[in-house]
């Protein structure tokens, strides 16, 4: 642990907790990045109705302090030797307020929620809307700008937080009265809990949430209550920045075309844009990644919804029982004998961007095993992988020049290689694979100066496994193997037979 002197140890650390939908876990890093303490707990999601999921306010903040108090403990440490905290969370969940009290007037609504579907689909099917997108299209046609033809292409979501603030205001008369008397707070995760270790003093939240929540625009950096990334106050400094964004800084992506992909519940792919926001037609999202002093970092960020739940899937319908078996399994049959699998219990993410498409699977004959269902589930999320990979390089058209993922399904080799294959380019799993929690603890480091330069959180990290595409010519430009284009031709088919299902009479 370090030197001690008069009783006090005078080794220092970084404490940095990762609030996500399932977890709040908390780890307590040293200089070398190594992880000394650690404290987990379980986010209990609360289904009131149908489409409504949420969290209770109150349960989040006692669980945070849980387990600070826990990683502190766990690592034989005390409070006076944190020098800052980073705190990493869950995108576009929403709750608000009593300025006052500080009590809140109701559950954080989650980004899952469905409750404003309806008012979602109203809007989209709008006059409105289609007056919009006639201007843009009008405008595009005038001045060429590709920003001008991706608003004539906006359609919105339920996780875009507007509709959700919109259905709060409409069905909860507490907050619109206690917005009419001025006493009312509207925040994300990091407000609240930043409202809540300040003991009421501070109520802002980071560019890296704010643009993820719809409501901020991106291009102009228009900024409403909207502050740096980093605070100091008590004892220590806070600093506060979204999941997604904490897990590309804790890859260390800080250069323009570096790629971070997080295979987790759901897929997240974002690259490195530089100091300018990326405008997409195929449903690419311009982000914030993370602004530290004058910096401001862009990214473009792309997903697909349900890759660890389509694992999870085929273990209740018990093809497997541990998830440690499953690339084995793909190993152990030479092909998905004709199965294709589409994963979206979601709907379909970029670049299809089709809500109302269903996951099945194609393809069963007699002969097919369960190694085959299995195969045709992991193939999916390393085709949906190049799908965003292909739509990313066609969009950006910057080179990306090397590529990290974490995440729980990262652990599965098969998958790994089978990506690293269809991308043609090498492909880095780090040894740790919590990424989000280390991407806090860095900028929260660098903002303190306990660690000093990005260079120096480079050396910091640790690889696992670098997986190298199969039959990389040396020389020559790499094309995923032969017998893969007719098995992704075959799955794009069963794609299109997927798309627009839902919306059939």
């Amino acid at each position: 642990m370090g030197t001690r002197r008069n009783g006090f140890n005078k080794e220092t650390f970084i404490l940095s907790v990762d609030v996500g939908t399932t977890s709040i876990r908390c780890h307590v890093y040293d200089k070398e990045a190594n992880i000394r303490g650690l404290c987990s707990t379980e986010v209990v999601l609360l289904y009131p109705e149908v489409g409504h999921v949420e969290m209770d306010p109150d349960e989040l903040w006692r669980g945070f302090i849980t387990v600070v108090k826990g990683a502190v403990q766990d690592a034989g440490a005390h409070m006076h030797q944190i020098e800052a905290l980073g705190i990493s969370t869950q995108r576009g969940t929403i709750t608000t307020w009593n300025r006052t009290t500080g009590v809140p007037f109701h559950n954080f609504i989650t980004w899952q929620d469905q409750r404003a579907a309806d008012l979602v689909k109203s809007w989209n099917r709008s006059c409105t809307m289609k007056m919009i997108h006639s201007v843009m299209k009008t405008l595009y046609f005038l001045s060429r700008q590709k920003r001008c033809l991706a608003a004539s292409l906006i359609v919105f979501s339920t996780q875009h937080v507007t509709f959700r603030l919109v259905w709060i205001l409409t069905h909860y008369k507490q907050v619109h009265m206690s917005v009419a008397e001025g006493n009312c707070c509207f925040g994300t995760i990091d407000s609240w809990l930043l409202f809540k270790l300040t003991k009421g003093l501070i109520h802002v939240t980071d560019y890296s949430n704010a643009s993820s929540t719809g409501i901020f625009d991106t291009y102009q950096v228009f900024v409403f209550l909207f502050f740096s990334s980093l605070y100091s106050f008590c004892v220590f400094s806070v600093s506060l920045i979204a999941d997604q964004q904490a897990a590309m800084f804790g890859e260390c992506c800080f250069d323009v075309g570096d790629v971070k992909i997080t295979m987790g519940t759901g897929t997240f792919m974002d690259i490195n844009t530089g100091s300018k926001p990326h405008t997409s037609v195929a449903g690419l999202y311009p982000l914030v990644g993370w602004k530290i002093g004058s910096e401001l970092v862009y990214l473009a960020e792309g997903s697909s919804a349900d890759t660890g739940t389509a694992i999870k899937w085929a273990q209740e319908l018990e093809l497997f029982s541990d998830v440690q078996e499953t690339s084995a399994m793909a190993y152990s049959v030479s092909d998905s004998d004709g199965v294709c699998f589409v994963p979206s219990f979601s709907g379909l993410q970029a670049p299809l961007n089709d809500p109302k498409a269903c996951a099945s699977l194609m393809g069963l004959k007699p002969s097919t095993t369960k190694c085959h269902l299995i195969r045709a589930i992991l193939e999916s999320i390393a085709f949906r992988n190049k799908q965003l990979y292909d739509t990313m390089l066609r969009e950006t058209r910057i080179p990306i020049t090397r590529i990290r993922v974490d995440g729980g399904v990262s652990s599965n080799d098969f998958v790994m290689q089978l990506t690293a294959d269809l991308f043609g380019k090498k492909v880095t799993r780090p040894q740790h694979c919590e990424m989000s929690c280390l991407g806090a603890a860095f900028v929260a480091g660098l903002g303190t100066g306990f660690w000093r330069t990005r260079e120096e959180l480079k050396k910091l990290q640790s690889t696992d496994e670098v997986f190298v595409p199969q039959g990389l010519p040396k020389g020559g430009a790499y094309c995923p193997g032969r017998e893969y284009i007719p098995v992704i031709q075959s799955w794009e088919s069963a794609l299109r037979r997927s798309m627009n299902w839902y919306g059939k009479p």
